[in-house]
């Protein structure tokens, strides 16, 4: 499952198109020099296979200082999924399992 690459410039306007498509949107905030970012990554993949109404919008944190800010991240990898643009489900630093992710999205989004 690819990702869809964002940065500051088509962020919001990729974030509106996903959730139109009824979407639950999960933000991964990364860098490709990051080896738990990648393990991550292969955790997202599994998410993605199980939940077919899943985006991930993969943000790199290199190059999108702003949307880091904005989000609060402090370090990689940093993972927050919403159900709806005002219905954050969670946010976590550092690896989260695929079977923990379906479980809150399940759960908390009522899916």
């Amino acid at each position: 499952m690819p990702f869809i690459d964002v940065d500051e410039d088509n962020f919001y306007e990729i974030m509106a198109r996903e959730f139109e498509k009824e979407k639950v949107v999960v933000l991964k905030f990364g860098s490709e020099y990051c080896d738990a970012c990648q393990v991550m990554e292969m955790e997202l993949e599994e998410l993605c296979d199980r939940l077919h109404n899943v985006s991930v919008l993969n943000i790199d944190c290199n190059a999108s200082g702003y949307l880091m800010q904005q989000y609060l991240i402090e370090e990689v990898p940093t993972t927050i999924v919403f159900h709806k643009p005002d219905k954050q489900l969670f946010y976590r630093t550092g690896i989260m399992l695929a079977d923990d992710m379906v479980e809150v999205i399940v759960k908390q989004g009522n899916i």
